[in-house]
């Protein structure tokens, strides 16, 4: 690793170094090479004159873009190839950024403003540090949840109740709880994003390698079901007592079933209007996908009408239905994270950390491969722990990657974190003059939108027969990942021995190489945690970029399949053609025998 990264005073011959009379051989796998740390320690502890560390230049360059990759790839940034299908990509995510931050910072129990700031700042950060060509980051629905967790726990309601003596009755303050709400989830926001900065410099993005994708669906689906069930207060309009530990999701569950009948009906109306249209409209928006340029952005067009009919109507005032509320228009200042709160929530921070780094990473993975490009996983550890830090500082709550989101961000045509930015854009224009205009929306709307986005994480339960078909183990994870997130909301935590494997390519000197044949050959059993590092052995080993061979291959395929559709559509093309022509002639044929039989009898 050493003669990796830094250049040594010493004599280069091919790939021998010499320096006096000491020989190392670089070609040795230096991951677990006990041959190159000793060579290198014996030549350390007898020539250390002779050695030097010196940080060159093209090394310091390298270093500077790994580490602020946006210098890297915003030099190079084509207008003509990007910016139409970026900008498209970035107003779309924007508009959907506006009802997805308001609706997640009910979960995380702060005003809605603040789901708006997190959708802001540390999209921008994650602009600058971030490796990802295609994901969307911002607010995430199991992370906020997480995070209301949280600030319920350490700022209940029966810590701000005051005496009314207008009405002689207990009631919250609201001002003060939320007040100090936000500034919890600023501290552990802030927290968790050091522990992610910390981690992403000691190298430990491997760590993802070890979260299988049945514990991480099985956890999301677990949480998606504490989301759903945190929302029934704002469908049904009543006001069940908070619940924390073991079993709290049940208890929550029977003591809503108990206050079903002091239902507000009003406020069930808007969320069952709200919801089947939702529905409705994503599921035309699933049926014109291809017909459709940009999809139908429902939820935007949702809060809207939800709006206008609330202050129309006065929903608040005749029927009860809570609202919004204030939205203050502008930008909040800086304001350091109160410290005093970090010894109450680092277990918090370092499960919020863990939890958003392996969703952001398995999902810009995903497009990786899909695109060709690879993703650090070191970087996305320290791009989302800055997009956290900073964020705490501005009052945001921590954020990760979000799959309907990025799934918008891809099909619309966005191409790089340019999208991001300029959806940042539409966030900050609606934060200085728009925002205040949606202070009559209904909160139960901002619970639809929940419901109906968390659609894909329940299909997650299809899982089970396919995982059953496939590896009855994976199931069994699947399973007790969900029952474990669903009873006790466990943080995850992964103790995984690590298991390295190394080869030393030259150990029969004398054998000679076929040239383009390379044999490779790994000692231990290929499953998922070890599958990268096999695929970046097999890289380094042989020179081959595997995931530009991958992509080739899918584009091969792809042209293949377009081919053969081509191909098809031609020749049902000329069968129709044949087929007129024979009709035609056929009839012509027809017309012809009679005229000639007459011709024939008049002769005769």
């Amino acid at each position: 690793r050493a003669l990796r990264d830094y250049r040594y005073s010493i004599y280069c011959c091919h790939t021998r170094v010499k320096t006096l009379e000491l020989e190392i051989d670089t070609r040795c796998w230096y991951s677990n090479s006990r041959t190159l740390e000793a060579n290198l320690c014996t030549l350390f502890n007898h020539r250390p004159a002779y050695v030097s560390l010196v940080c060159s230049g093209p090394k310091l360059k390298s270093c500077m873009l790994s580490s602020v990759p946006v210098l890297s790839w915003l030099p190079r940034y084509s207008l003509r190839d990007n910016a139409i299908g970026d900008l498209i990509s970035g107003i779309s995510v924007g508009i959907m950024h506006l009802p997805q931050g308001m609706a997640y910072a009910l979960l995380a129990a702060v005003p809605p403003v603040f789901g708006l700031y997190s959708s802001f700042y540390p999209i921008l950060i994650y602009f600058i540090f971030g490796s990802s060509k295609h994901i969307s980051v911002g607010t995430y629905a199991v992370m906020s949840v997480m995070i209301g967790g949280v600030t319920e726990r350490l700022a209940p309601d029966t810590n701000f109740m005051m005496y009314d003596n207008a009405t002689n009755q207990s009631m919250v303050n609201v001002l003060a709880r939320d007040t100090e709400r936000v500034k919890v989830a600023a501290a552990v926001t802030f927290l968790s994003g050091l522990f992610q900065m910390l981690l992403g410099l000691v190298k430990f993005g491997f760590v993802v390698t070890y979260l299988s994708e049945p514990l991480v669906r099985g956890y999301t689906t677990g949480a998606a079901i504490h989301v759903i069930v945190s929302q029934l207060k704002y469908t049904f309009g009543i006001s069940p007592k908070r619940h924390s530990g073991p079993f709290a999701l049940i208890f929550t569950v029977i003591e809503v079933c108990y206050l079903v009948p002091e239902t507000n009906i009003g406020t069930l109306v808007v969320s069952l209007v709200s919801i089947i249209g939702l529905v409705l409209v994503k599921e035309l928006n699933t049926y014109l996908g291809k017909k459709l340029p940009v999809p139908i952005p429902v939820e935007l067009l949702g809060i809207i009408i939800a709006t206008v009919v609330s202050w129309q109507v006065n929903l608040e005032g005749k029927y009860g239905v809570e609202v919004v509320g204030e939205i203050p228009s502008g930008l909040q200042p800086p304001v350091m994270p109160t410290a005093s709160l970090f010894g109450q929530v680092i277990g918090d921070a370092f499960a919020l950390s863990v939890v958003g780094y392996g969703i952001a990473i398995s999902l810009g993975r995903i497009f990786a491969l899909k695109y060709g490009y690879k993703v650090d996983s070191n970087q996305e550890l320290i791009a989302l722990g800055l997009s956290n830090t900073i964020g705490g500082v501005f009052q945001c709550f921590a954020i990760s990657c979000s799959m309907s989101r990025t799934m918008v961000q891809e099909s619309t045509g966005g191409k790089t974190q340019v999208a991001s930015a300029l959806s940042a854009m539409v966030i900050l224009v609606i934060m200085l003059w728009i925002g205040a205009l949606f202070e009559e929306l209904p909160k139960a709307v901002l619970a639809a939108i929940i419901y109906v986005n968390l659609q894909g994480m329940m299909k997650q339960f299809m899982d089970i027969p396919t995982l059953w078909k496939s590896n009855k183990v994976d199931m069994l994870v699947w399973v007790a990942t969900l029952i474990l997130t669903v009873l006790f909301n466990p943080d995850i935590v992964h103790n995984c021995s690590l298991t390295h494997t190394h080869t030393h390519t030259h150990t029969h000197t004398r054998v000679n190489e076929i040239p383009g044949v390379v044999i490779f050959r790994s000692s231990a059993t290929l499953y998922f945690a070890n599958a990268e590092m096999y695929q970046d052995a097999l890289a380094e080993k042989s020179g081959i970029d595997i995931t530009k061979l991958i992509t080739q291959k899918k584009k091969a395929e792809a042209k293949r399949l377009r081919k053969e559709k081509k191909e098809a559509r031609k020749a049902k093309k000329d069968a129709k053609k044949n087929a007129q022509e024979w009709v035609r002639r056929r009839s012509g044929t027809e017309e012809i025998i009679p005229v000639c039989l007459y011709i024939s009898n008049e002769i005769h």
